[in-house]
């Protein structure tokens, strides 16, 4: 295979053997996921910066019972109950759950994700029938979980889930009750000993938060998100981990924390994002005023362009302001210079002499209908990464909430720069260009693939230093694969990582100053 490196800057595109691509890499991290067992306990995380809670005891965490009352007893007794008849499926329950909360409830959000991404088919007049959240079970099934719509779903949880565990370790300290197989010595323990106070749960704080989060972004599927979060429970209690009143206090304060990001989702301006024709119709003009050759649509019948207003939703790490003067990217190439036409032959060009390898990179890194969508693969490429790193629940959730605000607002800003510039594609300036990996309906300027790669890799540099330069590899090689999927300009590659990078600059910035350093 060959790895291949883009460099700003390069008209060329550099090719240097080595013995396995990126991608390759990241098949061979799809490992078994061990069970969580933390090489630092992040007690303190109760003291770490939240996103949105005022404090860690914004919302309030009843004290608990006593571990001597009969109530406890009774609670310990059903721990026993369960664990006089394990079956082997309650073994496999155990292990599922046991590589931990954050991680297992992230890879349900990226399944709905996948089950969702599938663009409704249009009517018989031509026009396009839409997802209606308030009946999400009529077809088109809602959401259609396109590239923007996921980034937001990732960062809503991921966010919900960091402040749950802020909420829950607080309390735990707080408290300080010992976990069951400390007060009595009978009870098995299934996963590693926590020397963490057990009350609240943390696997039940971020279960809490992420069940709530997971109704209100997919609506349709709330019998299946019950089912896991029952699973989750009763794993718990099988494994000797907590008992009841652990896991019913944490439940009940990651809901209360959830209740915070639902209220901001209600308002942060996505629902509205969609647009019309009329928008759309002005956007082309105003391109067409500017002396430039507007986007269209190549879809027949023409369908609207995907989102719009998508970059007028409420950020994470800036402000709308920042986002206008300071990262938004200045305008591509003129559609009538020298360099756009040096661009658009170059994009024939590859696809003309496409290599095996070249193809293989597209279609990897496509992530089109049916996928998690780009910004789920670095999800999972994260999860991969940071499961071998012995993380605890709390910085799981630190980590991937920035790692998935980044990515969102990395598509806000993206967005925002296509229906700035309306630039079209390549397809659309040469008919001789065709693609094998799907077209996207919205403009071409710049790249959602490498806005978003930029992001993720900067963060993910940070998290984890000692492999920075093989995420940039990764991201150069998103990156790339737009060319070589003949879907995207040069210039809307490089631009776009430029951009990424700079948005993860802020979840970076974020992260020296929120305590978990």
């Amino acid at each position: 295979m060959k790895k291949i490196f883009f460099f700003a800057g390069l008209i060329t595109v550099t090719v240097i053997t080595v013995f396995n691509s990126c991608s390759k890499k990241i098949e061979e991290a799809n490992l078994a996921y061990p069970m969580i067992n933390p090489t630092r306990t992040d007690a303190n995380a109760g003291t770490w910066k939240p996103i949105l809670l005022t404090t860690a005891s914004e919302f309030a965490c009843p004290a608990p019972i006593a571990t001597t009352s009969p109530d406890y007893i009774l609670q310990l007794n059903e721990i026993k109950s369960f664990q006089n008849k394990i079956s082997d499926e309650d073994n496999e329950l155990v292990k599922y759950w046991g590589a931990g909360a954050v991680l297992r409830w992230n890879e349900i959000m990226r399944e709905l994700v996948a089950k969702h991404n599938v663009p409704p088919y249009q009517n018989p007049d031509g026009t396009y029938p839409a997802p209606n959240a308030n009946n999400p079970l009529a077809y088109p099934l809602f959401p259609f979980a396109n590239p923007p719509y996921a980034a937001r779903a990732y960062a809503y949880l991921s966010a919900a889930q960091y402040d749950a565990c802020i909420a829950g370790y607080y309390y735990k300290t707080l408290y300080n009750r010992a976990a069951p197989f400390t007060v009595d010595a009978t009870i098995q323990t299934l996963l590693p000993k926590s020397t963490l106070p057990s009350y609240p749960s943390e696997d039940a704080v971020v279960m809490g938060a992420s069940v709530e989060l997971l109704k209100l972004l997919f609506p349709g599927d709330q019998d299946f998100i019950d089912q896991k979060a029952e699973e989750h429970k009763r794993a718990r209690l099988i494994a000797g981990a907590n008992v009841r009143s652990d896991l019913d206090a944490g439940e009940a304060l990651g809901k209360l924390v959830a209740s915070k990001f639902i209220a901001r989702a209600r308002g942060d301006r996505a629902g509205t994002a969609g647009g019309s024709l009329v928008i759309q119709g002005q956007m082309e003009a105003d391109c067409a005023a500017r002396g430039e050759i507007p986007w269209i649509s190549q879809e027949t019948p023409k369908r609207p362009g995907m989102l719009m207003l998508y970059g007028k939703v409420k950020t994470w790490l800036f402000d709308s302001l920042t986002m206008v003067t300071s990262i938004r990217p200045g305008p591509p190439p003129s559609t009538g210079s020298a360099q756009f036409k040096t661009e658009t032959a170059e994009i024939y060009q590859i696809q003309k002499d496409l290599t095996r390898d070249q193809r293989a990179i597209a279609t990897f890194w496509s992530d089109g209908v049916g996928t998690y969508t780009p910004p789920g693969h670095w999800n999972y490429i994260a999860s991969n990464e940071f499961a071998q790193l012995n993380f605890s629940e709390a910085r799981w959730a630190r980590n991937m909430a920035l790692l998935n605000m980044s990515i969102m607002d990395a598509g806000v800003v993206c967005w925002d720069t296509k229906y700035t510039y309306f630039n079209p594609r390549p397809m659309q300036m040469d008919t001789r260009i065709k693609t094998d990996i799907g077209l996207p309906n919205f403009p071409s300027y710049i790249s959602g693939h490498s806005t978003f790669s930029g992001a993720a890799s900067t963060v993910l540099g940070y998290i984890i230093p000692g492999k920075a330069q093989q995420f940039i590899d990764m991201a150069r090689e998103a990156s790339i694969s737009r060319m070589y999927g003949a879907i995207h300009f040069r210039s809307d590659c490089e631009v776009g990582i430029t951009t990424g990078n700079k948005v993860g600059g802020y979840a970076v910035a974020r992260g020296h100053t929120d305590g978990a350093e």
